[in-house]
This record gives structure tokens, sequence and C-alpha cells, in this order.
């Protein structure tokens, strides 16, 4: 069952930290990439709590796992959106990208879960 309280959650809580730390990293990239790999890698980051939150809210078990998906997918984006900034702008995502694991094993074993309990 959904808990309905997203705030509670450890993965919501350390996605909420990683939107502050890729923000910090895209402040990093140069002005020309404003309206590009800027604003990519910031609604991808962003979108891991929102759909965690969202899927949260949700009243059936279902939606609230196709939710955990969408963010484990946001989550991918993100991850390679911060390796092509690296390699670009030879910024350093290391940190996010370790907590981008972290994030990804929370979301799968939380996403199992509740599939466990769907009837």
């Amino acid at each position: 069952m959904a808990t309905h309280d997203y705030k509670k959650l450890d993965v919501w809580k350390r996605s909420i930290d990683l939107v502050v730390g890729v923000y910090e990293i895209v402040n990093l990239l140069p002005e020309l990439e404003k309206y590009a790999l800027s604003d990519q890698i910031r609604r991808a980051v962003v979108s891991i709590p929102s759909n965690i939150a969202e899927g949260q809210k949700r009243s059936g078990k279902k939606e609230t796992v196709q939710f955990t998906y969408i963010a484990l997918g946001s989550l991918a984006e993100l991850e390679t959106q911060l390796i092509i900034a690296e390699k670009i702008y030879l910024v350093d995502a290391s940190s996010a990208l370790q907590e981008c694991e972290i994030i990804g094993r929370m979301l799968t074993a939380l996403a199992k879960s509740l599939k466990v309990n769907i009837s």
C-alpha cells in the first residue's frame, strides 16, 4: 500500500537532496547550455522526487508502481545527461552519479515491495 506521506520516504528525501546538488552542477555549465543540456538535466532531476510524490498520492498500488518506474526512467535520463556534461564540459558529477546509483537501488526496492502486495 502506498504510504501517502511521501515526505517520510528516504528515497524522496535523497531525491530532493539530489536536486539541490545537481542544480549546483548545472550552474557550472556554460551559458550556451542554458536552454539545452542544462534545461534537460533540471527537468530530469526534478521529475524524480515529483514522480515519487505523485505515485504515493495515487490510490492504487499499480499506479504507485508505475510512477516509481517513471522516476527510475527520469533517473536514467539524468545519469546519461550528467555523463554527457562530464565528457563535454569536464564538470565533476561523480558524487551526483553515485547518489543516482543509490537512489536507483532504493526505487527498485520500493517498486518490488509494492508489486509483491498487488493482488
